[in-house]
């Protein structure tokens, strides 16, 4: 079975809603087609980069501010500048780009422009007949992170197909050069923003250091998916931060039947740390236990997780290393937190937990929306200080 379409979509900067492309990505997705959403408010820079990294087929822009001209062209001009012309720039704006404006943009390499009244059936067909077909001849990488991208897509491709890979268990054990850090949590605990604000401490503690981001959602059964963790990020929007949006493809527990050897693929690769984030995840979910390559698990919680018999099935809190109750400012955190450490000591009876590896388990409240949270900071430095 081929590999779905990947296409990114975005808002250009100065465009502050995207109501238009949020419909547009739910009936690109209901046709099979993987969308990343950049989100809105989006530079050249940012989207190029992020096309690049998510090596996509296109990119999809909708524009309403009445630059189109300019900001199409720019798109279309930077992916040549960095190798990446087999990456297609289509778009719309409604009724702000006329037919002499799409004319001029079609002639500065803008594959095709919708117009007010196309239906959404037209565009899906559009992608399906214009993007479906495999790229045989690719332009030789000039970037480190663009050869990166196109060997996840082998790796992606090559589970599609039920292919194996040579990034072997063995391979990962002797020749990785990366921390990989696990998270893992339900839906709504704020793992991404968590993700976004530990990238930020990071980058300011390492002028030259780099991270890698390797970031789940679920497939709609049958269909494409949404792969929008990118339109959250603001501080992982930056040259030394890699990131590459995964869909479950049908496979339960939160990965992606790729997941293990594009973890292996960038743990092998020159990043001081790679973040998995799973899809957010239930009771039952052990996600990190057979891939061997995970150093450190992080589990995410939301305070209003429910009642304490809840938390006795929660599996992974017998297994992560670092437990977070994020959104700590919301009025049930304090009693969550209890509850929680509670639950923590009853994993080992007379003595303080341990969990995966050995390694005692820590309790760490955060607010990740908040600017400056010492409890991020606090999280931060038992990440950095675990070995």
């Amino acid at each position: 079975m081929p590999s779905p379409i990947r296409i990114l979509t975005a808002v250009p900067i100065c465009d502050g809603h995207d109501s238009a492309i949020n419909t547009i990505n739910l009936e690109f997705i209901r046709h099979g087609i993987e969308v990343i959403y950049l989100g809105y408010h989006r530079s050249v820079a940012d989207i190029v980069r992020a096309a690049i990294q998510e090596d996509v087929r296109a990119i999809g822009i909708s524009s309403y501010n009445g630059g189109h001209i300019e900001f199409f062209a720019a798109v279309v001009d930077l992916l040549r500048k960095k190798g990446a012309d087999d990456i297609k720039v289509f778009g719309g704006g409604g009724g702000t780009i006329t037919r002499e404006d799409a004319a001029t943009m079609r002639c500065k390499g803008v594959d095709e422009i919708f117009f007010a009244g196309t239906s959404l059936d037209d565009m899906v067909k559009f992608v399906h007949r214009r993007y479906a077909k495999p790229r045989t001849k690719r332009p030789r990488p000039k970037f480190v992170d663009q050869e990166l991208a196109h060997k996840l897509t082998q790796i992606e491709d090559a589970a599609a197909g039920r292919r194996k890979t040579r990034h072997s268990k063995l391979e990962i054990r002797n020749s990785r050069q990366s921390r990989v850090i696990g998270f893992t949590g339900p839906g709504g605990a704020g793992k991404t923003t968590l993700i976004d604000e530990l990238v930020l401490r990071f980058l300011n503690q390492n002028p030259e250091g780099r991270i890698a981001i390797l970031s789940h959602d679920p497939s709609v059964v049958g269909k494409g998916a949404l792969l929008g963790d990118r339109a959250t990020m603001i501080n992982s929007q930056d040259d030394r931060v890699f990131m590459r949006s995964m869909a479950t493809r049908g496979q339960p527990g939160g990965l992606s039947p790729a997941t293990h050897d594009c973890l292996a693929l960038l743990a092998q690769s020159n990043f001081d740390y790679v973040i998995i984030e799973t899809v957010g995840t239930g009771q039952e979910a052990m996600p990190f236990q057979k891939n061997g390559i995970v150093d450190s698990t992080v589990l995410v919680m939301n305070p209003d997780y429910g009642s304490r018999l809840q938390l006795q099935k929660i599996v992974m809190l017998d297994l992560a290393d670092i437990v977070v109750v994020n959104k700590s400012d919301l009025q049930r955190a304090r009693t969550a937190h209890s509850e929680i450490e509670q639950r923590l000591e009853q994993n080992r009876p007379g003595r303080r937990s341990l969990g995966a590896g050995g390694r005692d388990q820590q309790l760490v409240d955060t607010v990740a929306k908040r600017h400056r949270d010492p409890g991020v900071d606090r999280l931060f430095e038992l990440i950095s200080n675990r070995q």
